[in-house]
């Protein structure tokens, strides 16, 4: 039953509309009738400023960090049931608990099960399980980012950046990551879950009609 809880919990922290709560308070209409219609920090960039963006994208992560907290205080670190993932029974909570708010992101349960693409929120519960994958994955985001003003190609490299950094730090420079081969799936399923959310996305880079950031391409003549 805590299992289903927290799972809950974290769905619904990961549901909570962010976008479209600062669209509807401080500017007076719905972020999902302007511009490419989702309700992430993206749009929100592009269509209300960057200082409505920065606040969406913040709340989006938070919600990533209020899931894994929620959970660690529910368990106190402690899983109702035997471990065999050779992580500690923390770092499964964490995980448990970040990616139902990752789902509850991309499938909100308050505007119609359509949401984002979870960048953000998993952004925010990775904080706390794979540190150093991420950093990586960050700066190859900001990479792409400057050289093509693409968000969306930006973000699914990333996602993609984070098992591979594991597999090279774990199998070519040896380093020593607790639950590797647990975390590897869980990564990867992560990355092909954001890749799917991006769908459309990938259709519109593939058809030329992506919107682009070109304020952002600082590699860009």
């Amino acid at each position: 039953m805590e299992i289903l809880l927290i799972v809950l919990i974290g769905y619904l922290l990961g549901s909570i509309p962010s976008a479209v709560i600062v669209s509807q308070v401080f500017f007076g209409f719905d972020i999902r009738k302007k511009g490419s219609g989702n309700m992430g920090s993206t749009n929100t960039f592009r269509v209300l400023g960057w200082k409505a963006g920065v606040a969406v994208q913040l709340l989006d992560i938070l919600k990533g960090v209020a899931a894994v907290a929620v959970a660690v205080k529910v368990f106190h670190g402690v899983l109702p049931f035997p471990n065999a993932t050779g992580f500690e029974d923390i770092t499964v909570v964490k995980t448990i608990a970040g990616v139902a708010a990752v789902i509850g992101h991309i499938w909100t349960a308050f505007a119609g099960f359509k949401g984002g693409k979870g960048i953000n929120t998993a952004l925010g519960m990775l904080i706390g399980i794979a540190p150093v994958e991420l950093a990586v994955a960050v700066g190859i985001f900001l990479l792409v980012v400057s050289a093509s003003g693409y968000v969306s190609l930006a973000s699914m490299i990333a996602a993609v950046a984070l098992p591979t950094t594991m597999v090279v730090r774990y199998n070519i420079f040896h380093v020593d990551i607790e639950g590797y081969h647990t975390l590897i799936l869980f990564c990867i399923g992560l990355a092909a879950l954001i890749i799917f959310s991006h769908r459309a996305n990938i259709r519109r880079l593939a058809e030329g009609r992506e919107n682009r950031f070109n304020k952002l391409r600082i590699f860009h003549r």
